[in-house]
């Protein structure tokens, strides 16, 4: 309740002129209904009861015109403040979410559903809009017009006063009872929602799998119950709210009669009443119980939204979460090196004439507790190197270059970049100096223009993007395309076999020319020719830079500078290919089944 709560008030409290104006608007709506009604009593008793002339009614009529008009104009005013509330709020709880889940290291990014996240980030966020363009104009409203109607009121009748202070509890009562209800409802329905995006999405993520092992009925059952669910909690909030519309007209109407009746032993029992002032009473009560008969309903709308703004707090938090365990690794790293200056952390951000140092400072990771654990020691890699990692499968390759890369952080030691330890605060910079080549990049929906310039991360030219596709031989592949580069490709468009998602890979990288290139050995799998091009395109990319690749190819292996054998997560020994051989027997085993023409992967 205090995260939901601290979360709106934050956004709240970046509106401060929207509620102030929301204020005025309502103060000014409250005048407005009183002076009408005050009108239009005033000309009903003129015609019907002094049986005046109509013509020496013009000029109130024409006010009371002019009062109902201007009544419209404010109440669509309060809408209008309260959409632009909504939508501003909207947008920094969104840019909030993805600023957080971009900021969210690669563990953190695996817990839960991507479906759940997404639902969260969208129909989560959305659903918070009535709390600000319903709930808070008509909060507003509430705490203005109706004391203005019952101290009028009171100048009037005090009895009627009275009766309405006695009654009019009962709604705000009513609503607190119904509302912590809705709260709770409202929090099972957006964790059902959650459920079944990250069921359908996973679903249609494996619709291939599940069609071939004969599983496709099963997980049709399974989306069903989970929409079932889902169905199931929006049903009882609508019941719910239902329930609160009979109860609400049920009160305004015996609240209204109890006056009513009041009024009439008064004005025609008692006879200490005018028609005027009972009349004016008459029309300015409904207004006072519409007021919070709208207010009971819009504070159910505030609180289904404040179950759905519960869930963008998780969210927060959980990211939250994973950014203190960061922040408490770069802690204890520090202990090992020094801590990061100005100096050292422009050093990550220098020109291509500074040489990046990479060193691993007795790196040690672990994805959980109890489970795989990785231990580097110390390892030192100079700029222009080729360092190839190998081992067998499942002994934490692909682990080592994710931590190389800053896509997974430390549970102990470093990575330190040029005296400077890689950290959250400053991987922005360092990721503007490498690129990561996987055996399946990913192709966004575009062109194939657009998707090479993703990876230059500055504006290019066409003739630029042209250069980069030469490089990583993907001229051919375009040739043969009626729209060339413009072609559209990635989802609803040209799919791309894997040696072409490589080379598009590689192109990303020729317009990038990065410090480190960080390879996943890219080219298992795929044919002879589509290897050999590239190979070359490899080649070209080395001779500028960094190259760390995760290797399975004899040939990758042995033109490297550097080799680091991994057995178990351990970073057994590293030299040259010669070295190794000589003094690392299992190494020397792998070499000999890659000799027999058996990859190690």
């Amino acid at each position: 309740m205090s995260r939901t709560s601290s979360l709106i008030s934050e956004q709240m409290s970046l509106q401060r002129k929207n509620r102030v104006l929301l204020m005025i608007v309502s103060l000014i709506l409250g005048i407005t209904i009183i002076t009408q009604a005050v009108l239009l009593a005033e000309v009903v008793q003129r015609i019907f009861v002094e049986k005046a002339s109509f013509s020496s009614v013009t000029v109130l009529l024409g006010l009371l015109l002019i009062v109902m008009a201007l009544r419209t104009l404010l109440f669509y005013s309060n809408g209008k403040v309260g959409l632009h509330m909504a939508a501003h709020a909207k947008t920094n709880m969104r840019a909030a979410v993805i600023q957080r889940l971009t900021r969210t290291s690669m563990p953190g990014m695996l817990v839960g559903q991507t479906g759940g996240k997404v639902s969260v980030a969208l129909d989560a966020v959305d659903e918070a809009d009535s709390y600000f363009s319903q709930y808070m104009p008509r909060m507003m409203e509430a705490a203005i017009i109706p004391i203005l109607i019952v101290v009028f009121t009171f100048s009037l009748h005090v009895n009627t006063g009275l009766i309405m202070i006695c009654t009019a509890p009962f709604i705000p009562l009513f609503m607190v009872l119904v509302g912590l209800k809705t709260k709770h409802k409202s929090e099972e329905k957006y964790e059902q929602l959650a459920a079944f995006s990250g069921t359908f999405l996973d679903s249609l993520q494996g619709l291939v799998s599940l069609k071939i092992f004969g599983r496709a009925h099963h997980q049709q059952q399974q989306i069903e119950r989970s929409s079932l669910g889902y169905r199931d909690a929006t049903m009882s909030i609508l019941k719910i709210a239902f329930t609160n519309t009979f109860m609400l007209e049920s009160i305004v109407m015996l609240s209204i009669g109890i006056v009513a009746l009041e009024l009439a032993i008064q004005l025609l029992v008692f006879k200490s009443m005018t028609f005027h002032s009972a009349f004016l009473i008459l029309l300015l009560i409904p207004e006072f119980y519409s007021l919070l008969k709208n207010t009971g309903t819009a504070f159910h709308s505030g609180r289904t939204s404040m179950g759905a703004v519960r869930k963008v707090e998780q969210l927060l938090a959980e990211s939250r979460i994973s950014d203190s365990t960061d922040n408490e690794i770069e802690e204890s790293a520090s202990t090992i090196n020094k801590p990061i200056t100005e100096a050292s952390n422009r050093s990550i951000t220098a020109t291509d004439s500074t040489p990046l140092l990479i060193e691993l400072e007795q790196v040690g990771f672990q994805y959980a507790p109890d489970s795989f654990e990785l231990a580097t020691g110390r390892i030192k890699i100079i700029a222009g190197e080729h360092i190839a990692i190998v081992g067998k499968s499942g002994s934490g390759k692909t682990t080592l270059l994710h931590l190389i890369a800053g896509l997974l952080k430390p549970t102990t030691g470093s990575v330190v970049i040029n005296g400077n330890i890689l950290s959250p605060s400053n991987e922005s910079a360092w990721f503007q100096h490498i690129s990561y080549i996987t055996q399946h990049p990913y192709i966004f929906a575009g062109t194939f223009a657009e998707n090479i310039s993703i990876g230059a991360g500055r504006e290019v030219t066409r003739k630029q993007i042209q250069q980069a596709a030469t490089e990583a031989g993907l001229t051919p592949l375009i040739a043969q395309l009626h729209q060339g580069l413009d072609t559209v490709i990635g989802e609803g468009g040209r799919g791309l076999s894997g040696g072409e998602k490589q080379r598009l890979a590689l192109a990303r990288a020729f317009l990038k020319r990065p410090d480190i290139i960080l390879f996943d050995e890219p080219t298992v799998g795929l044919d002879l020719h589509t290897e050999q091009i590239l190979q070359r395109s490899i080649a070209i990319l080395s001779q500028t830079a960094t190259m760390i690749t995760v290797a399975h190819r004899l040939y990758t292996i042995q033109d490297a500078d550097q080799i680091l054998y991994m057995d178990n997560g351990v970073v057994v020994d590293s030299g040259r290919h010669h070295e190794l051989l000589a003094r690392l027997s299992p190494y020397a085993d792998m070499v000999n089944v890659q000799q027999k023409g058996v990859v190690v992967v």
